[in-house]
């Protein structure tokens, strides 16, 4: 009985542990968007410009990666992606402090 209950477990954490990494992409893209609006509100300059669309860029392939995703990989090549447009729009955002 004993191991039927430690199987159980293990099994339930596997599922926990691979529904988690499905559903940090979505979390990772909204940070980035976030950061993308917050960089267009703010003065856009010749050099945020690139930065911004170079984000925005990223960020739809993120979307695509999520949406079309198989694997883990899949979801693990969304999440970087999101956070390379996240870190282009933090550095338009950088750029806009006076």
């Amino acid at each position: 009985m004993k191991r039927v209950g430690i199987i159980l477990t293990l099994a339930l954490v596997v599922i926990a542990a691979s529904q988690a990494w499905a559903f940090t992409c979505p979390v990772v893209i909204k940070q980035a968007e976030d950061l993308i609006k917050k960089a267009e509100s703010g003065k856009v300059t010749a050099d945020t410009k690139p930065l911004i669309d170079e984000a925005k860029k990223q960020l739809a392939e993120a979307r695509a990666h999520h949406d079309n995703a198989k694997t883990k990989r899949d979801h693990g090549d969304a999440v970087r992606k999101a956070k390379i447009a996240a870190a282009f729009a933090e550095e338009a955002i950088v750029l806009q402090v006076p």
